[in-house]
């Protein structure tokens, strides 16, 4: 809902200064000293004396204009809109001109009743008068474009049938802010415990997927995260397991140091083992000011952080959308704004990147849209850039305000907070189906564990996902030391080669095809062994490809090639033999002939970049050594291949 009080905070200064700065318009003792009695109320807010003093103003004299205006300003403030504008519109048909500001604030109020047409008219009459200031000119001339694209857009609505998510995650009190995993099965959000007007606070609950992929009742996710204090607005990374979000008024107290507070919020980060979360510690510069930093989101690969911090403009508070990466030693770097195509001299809030890493989902209050805060999405361009923001539509976006938009890694499901009618009680959370023009990529994840091979031992390493046609690194990470577990999310709609490495190891490449009937519901799943450098061990090459019975390179083999060399410049003892294998169709020599071309053809690239001569052999195996049989089309595959042999260290 819009808080009408926040646009009105100066109205009854202003309407004091206006007062005092020339005579009233009454001509009447007794409705005078009710005016300044009322006046003198306001000051102590108490609204109900100030108004029953301002009614008895103008049954006293009809025509004065200022108790009119008062009386605007009054209900205005204490949220009844209606009222507000009655009062209004009776000053005005007093003297139209009297007060020029008087327009702007019916305008207002017409936009947060959703009356684009009455709230034109408003505008229009405002700007006609010559002598008006800046801010309220450029607000009411931004106001009047979201009025006529809110009267197009009510005309063409999107299709749009929000779903509540039921009782296991809602409840009487207030959910918003909820934030996803990659595999969609792991629901993070705020709830707001108490009731109004009594103590308050916000907590993390949290609910899971059951085999019917049903949300079992969500649960609170325990005091190493939650406080007494507020916690809330988060973001959940693509595997799960660290959250950043945000708190407010930090002091280490019973918590610690690590929950000191550097501003009135900042953003803190946890991760998870298992099903417990570690203490929580704040992210600390350059990410957190003195300032207010809230709205985390996480990019899926972990390396970007988008959030929200509070600026001043003059004499307004508002907020941006800033960016920080992770930089080559593992640190946030400072902060930046993103550019003009996303923020604007109003509020930014509300960040949401997708898991595709391309598709950016924010609230506004400074594009054009339906006279509030609504939702915009953005697509980055080929250039890396984002493209013109676009408004999601009516409605998704209403004259109220919208925000914490969350959508699925599949890119077409959304999840919101309302407060429409048949929800639970407060603030509810939603889904409902994007429609197309807004849709996200759909995603998928890559998933497994790292060991030893001999040992079976879990191992950290270094993990590498390239696209496969054009070599370009996708993704990047590290198996977990502790578990050897990994989790890489990538495109559905594209096919990849892995490489891991490790010091002592020899390096694991190989390749799978997403747009073989790949989906995110089905994603990938690969334990990798590693095997220790010995001599005799040996793997084959499986991204190393050639044309057809030829001992042509292929330009996909590139990105593999490249990976042995690096592998070799890095293990300056070692030497190796490369080994050609085919499957038996066609005459014995011939492949003779056919495997030694190949293995040449990698032998002859590793020269060429200035691996020594004395560490390389080649030779041709034809189809001695098969792996698989060569009665089926699968097995031929299997026997088709390049490998490289470790004979000395």
């Amino acid at each position: 809902m819009k808080h009408i009080s926040r646009f009105f905070v100066i109205i009854l200064f202003l309407t004091s200064v206006l007062s005092n700065a020339q005579e009233l318009s009454s001509s009447s003792r007794k409705a005078k000293k009710l005016y300044e009695e009322a006046t003198y109320h306001i000051q102590y807010e108490q609204y109900f004396e100030a108004k029953e003093k301002l009614l008895k103003a103008i049954a006293t004299d009809a025509n004065f204009y200022e108790a009119y205006l008062m009386l605007g300003d009054l209900h205005a403030d204490m949220k009844e809109p209606q009222t507000a504008l009655r009062y209004y519109k009776e000053a005005v048909a007093l003297n139209k001109d009297f007060y020029p500001q008087v327009h702007y604030f019916i305008g207002r109020l017409y936009m947060d009743s959703g009356d684009y047409a009455g709230a034109e008219l408003a505008f229009q009459q405002f700007l006609s008068y010559p002598d008006i200031d800046d801010y309220s000119k450029r607000n009411a001339q931004r106001q009047l474009l979201n009025c006529q694209f809110a009267t197009v857009a009510l005309q063409n609505p999107v299709d749009f049938e929000p779903l509540n998510m039921g009782p296991n995650i809602n409840s009487v009190y207030y959910e918003y802010f909820p934030s996803m995993n990659v595999e969609g099965n792991y629901l993070l959000y705020t709830r707001r415990l108490g009731q109004e007007g009594h103590h308050q606070q916000e907590d993390f609950y949290a609910s899971i997927t059951n085999k019917y992929g049903e949300w079992v009742p969500s649960q609170n996710l325990g005091n190493s995260i939650n406080t007494p204090l507020n916690e809330g607005a988060a973001s959940l990374s693509a595997d799960g397991t660290t959250l950043i979000f945000t708190a407010c008024e930090q002091n280490p107290g019973n918590y610690g140091p690590q929950r000191q507070g550097y501003g009135s919020c900042d953003l803190f980060f946890a991760r998870r083992k298992g099903n417990a979360w570690s203490k929580a510690i704040n992210l600390g510069p350059p990410i957190n000011t003195n300032s207010w930093e809230s709205q985390p989101s996480l990019s899926s690969d972990g390396e970007t952080l988008y959030f929200v911090r509070a600026v001043r403009r003059g004499q307004h508070r508002e907020s941006d959308i800033l960016v920080s990466h992770i930089d080559e030693e593992g640190y946030w770097t400072v902060p930046k704004k993103l550019s003009g195509v996303i923020n604007t001299e109003l509020a930014e809030e509300s960040v949401f990147i997708h898991p595709d890493n391309n598709t950016l989902y924010f609230s506004s209050r400074g594009h054009v849209g339906m006279g509030g805060s609504d939702i915009y999405m953005s697509k980055r361009n080929d250039q890396g850039q984002w493209d013109s923001a676009i408004n999601l539509g009516y409605p998704i976006n209403t004259h109220k305000d919208e925000n914490s938009l969350l959508v699925g890694p599949d890119g077409e499901i959304g999840y919101f907070a309302s407060d429409r009618d048949g929800g639970f009680g407060g603030l509810d959370l939603y889904a409902f189906s994007l429609p197309e023009t807004i849709k996200a990529d759909p995603v998928t994840f890559f998933k497994g564990v790292v060991y030893d091979s001999l040992s079976g031992q879990l191992l950290s390493a270094s993990l590498e996902l390239l696209d496969l046609e054009s070599g370009d690194l996708v993704a990047s990470g590290y198996s977990k030391s502790s578990t050897g577990a990994f989790f890489l999310t990538l495109s559905p709609n594209n096919n990849y080669i892995v490489n891991v490495s490790k010091k002592g190891y020899l390096f694991y490449s190989d390749g799978f095809f997403i747009q073989e009937g790949h989906s995110q519901l089905k994603p990938f799943e690969k334990d990798i062994p590693l095997l220790p450098i010995e001599v005799g061990s040996s793997i084959v090459l499986k991204n190393v490809f050639f044309e057809t019975d030829k001992s042509n390179l292929k330009a996909q083999s590139q990105t593999e090639l490249q990976k042995l060399f690096i592998f070799l410049d890095k293990n300056p003892s070692l030497s190796i033999e490369i080994a050609g294998h085919t499957d038996n169709v066609g005459g014995y020599d011939h492949n003779v002939d056919l495997s030694k071309k190949r293995a040449q053809a990698v032998y002859d690239f590793l020269l060429e970049k200035g691996i020594e001569a004395k560490r390389l052999k080649y030779k041709g195996y034809s189809y001695d050594k098969p792996v698989g049989s060569n009665d089926t089309p699968e097995g031929r595959a299997k026997n088709r291949r390049t490998e490289f042999t470790v004979i000395a260290i």
